[in-house]
């Protein structure tokens, strides 16, 4: 499909119906003859939409894209209250647009009269229509407006978040403002279109208190007391992300410039009451993790990379180019957890995620399972296979377990609408044993071809599950459409039975495949023969391909000393497997 009309996919959501007619005929009657051919196709068959991966419940406004945020936002002291001036710069790339909808969580009293009221709206510097209804704003455009115009949006609010931005005390009781926007919450303090599909530019402009210091994406272009105990720090990224990826932090920080990567800055920002041992801390392997990406992956998209600590995250959050991180866990402890997962795991979101975004939530995986996967192969890089080893291990043990409780889960997602179930366990470890096995069947110089033409082709911008497996294709001239559909778009865990006798010199081995219900797997088996006191194994495979027990018979000398499944660790399986 054309990118115009996968541009359209997108914003239709799960099917045409979604559209008002009098909407939906503007579209068509505004396209040439191709891009209405293939938006027929879309009509006729809206489960396409699912195939192209693009079919989450979110409501897309076609011809509405969204370039650059601009927001000013005072703070204080005397409440938590906030008040906000958004600047959005509006690409409309259909005629006659005659409306926007941002989301902004509306001020209601079951809240405790927490949330966000709209005080003004003006279009191109012209006082606008808007309603603020259910958690969004509509804002009127004039009528005219022509195909592919931009048009300057402004918004006037105020209130106290809900959720988003909490503020609050950190645990040494200071006050502080800290974002926390995954996965669409940024909505309960900034209007936006909050959804992981619409990217844009953005800056922060921040009056607080002056005892306070601001960090935020991208670069610090202006730090200014404004009199009377008010300080100003302009923040602005000039690389387009998504609104989750949004950051603001506000409190009493001690901020250390530790080093720098391909000549940006990489900081530290902590608490004061931390600062002896929180700088080294929240440093650890930064710029090995940034080398290491940007050599196996490619160049690392941001400005600077900021680690910092924060009170709104529980482990971590990877905000493009300023990480959050839990204000207990990660400083005052050099624990095996943070130097060689959680730190690397937020760094490789930077490329996968952050960089690269999944264009729907149905392909979550491509974030957290992808990164979890890159964390473990610095973990090969930096200390060692058997170390690699011991993270598949555990992330296998971890599948398992959630799919006794889960048989059903698929890691494609089907129309998700529920955003508390965007994620599970089985996203960071079940997707980065998928990822173990791709690499495992193209062999690692077509796997990282693979990898690094996906990340080039999709830079800043946005992927689905089917852009992967094209990358992987090309790069290795394998058709992986089968393999993909059995690990990420079907249910069920692989579970295999069997055992081996030795006789007259030959080893019989038998294996079948024994998970509960209709759930079945092509997978080759390793089969991992170790004899007179080797401590490397004679590999043989056995392909399992359907119910049924499959045989193989190997001519040996003399017993072997064991036999064993998966010596090498490649498949992700349980097993009961023993000599009768």
């Amino acid at each position: 499909m054309g990118a115009a009309v996968h541009s359209l996919a997108g914003h239709i959501g799960r099917g045409a119906l979604n559209v008002p007619a009098t909407s939906l005929w503007t579209i068509i009657s505004a396209m040439p003859p191709p891009r209405l051919r293939a938006l027929v196709v879309l009509l006729l068959f809206p489960g396409y939409l699912a195939a192209a991966g693009l079919a989450d419940t979110y409501p897309r406004q076609p011809g509405v894209d969204v370039e650059h945020y601009a927001f000013h936002l005072i703070l204080g002291d005397d409440s938590d209250e906030i008040r906000g001036q958004a600047e959005i710069t509006v690409h409309l790339t259909l005629a006659d647009i005659r409306q926007l909808r941002l989301d902004l969580v509306h001020r209601r009293d079951a809240s405790g009269g927490k949330g966000m009221t709209v005080t003004s709206a003006r279009v191109n510097g012209s006082p606008a229509r808007f309603v603020h209804e259910n958690d969004s704003v509509t804002v009127q455009i004039p009528a005219g407006v022509p195909e592919d115009s931009r048009i300057q949006v402004s918004l006037g609010y105020h209130g106290v978040p809900v959720d988003g931005l909490r503020i609050g005390p950190t645990g040494h009781g200071a006050r502080t403002f800290f974002s926390d926007n995954w996965p669409n919450r940024a909505r309960h303090w900034l209007p936006t279109i909050d959804h992981i599909g619409d990217k844009a530019t953005h800056e922060f402009v921040v009056d607080a208190p002056s005892h306070y210091q601001v960090v935020s994406n991208g670069l610090k272009i202006e730090e200014s007391d404004l009199g009377k105990g008010v300080r100003r720090t302009h923040w602005k990224q000039s690389v387009p992300t998504s609104p989750w990826l949004y950051c603001l932090g506000v409190a009493e920080f001690a901020m250390q410039r530790v080093d720098t990567f391909d000549g940006k800055e990489i900081q530290v920002w902590v608490f004061p009451e931390d600062r002896e041992s929180g700088l080294d801390d929240l440093n650890g392997p930064t710029r090995h993790a940034l080398e290491f990406f940007s050599d196996y992956v490619g160049p690392f998209a941001y400005e600077k990379l900021a680690n910092v600590q924060a009170s709104s995250v529980g482990g971590g959050m990877e905000a493009a180019s300023a990480i959050f991180y839990s204000e207990t866990g990660s400083v005052g402890q050099k624990t095996a957890f943070w130097r060689r997962n959680a730190i690397v795991h937020e760094i490789a979101h930077q490329w996968f995620g952050n960089a690269v975004t999944e264009a729907d939530w149905d392909h979550v995986w491509l974030s957290e399972g992808v990164t979890t996967y890159f964390t473990l192969l610095f973990r090969e890089h930096a200390f060692g296979r058997e170390d690699f080893v011991d993270g598949l291990r555990d992330a296998r043990r971890s599948v398992w377990d959630f799919y006794q409780k889960n048989p059903d889960y698929t890691l494609v997602h089907a129309n998700l609408d529920d955003m508390s179930k965007v994620t599970t366990g089985n996203t960071y470890q079940k997707g980065a044993w998928f990822m173990h096995m791709l690499r495992t069947r193209l062999g690692d110089t077509a796997f990282q071809r693979g990898i690094r033409d996906y990340y080039r082709d999709h830079f800043n911008g946005h992927a689905v599950t089917d852009d992967l497996r094209r990358a992987m294709e090309a790069a290795s001239g394998d058709d992986l459409q089968a393999f993909f559909h059995q690990w990420l778009y079907q249910g069920g865990h692989v579970v295999l039975t069997g055992a081996w006798t030795f006789a007259d010199d030959t080893l019989a081995i038998e294996l079948e495949q024994s998970q509960t219900g209709a759930y079945r797997f092509d997978v080759p088996v390793e089969i991992g023969i170790y004899e007179n006191g080797s401590l490397i194994p004679t590999i043989q495979t056995l392909r399992l391909d359907g119910p049924g027990k499959q045989q193989l018979q190997v001519r040996l000398k003399g017993k072997p000393d064991r036999v064993v499944l998966d010596p090498r660790t490649v498949l992700l399986a349980e097993w009961s497997f023993s000599e009768r």
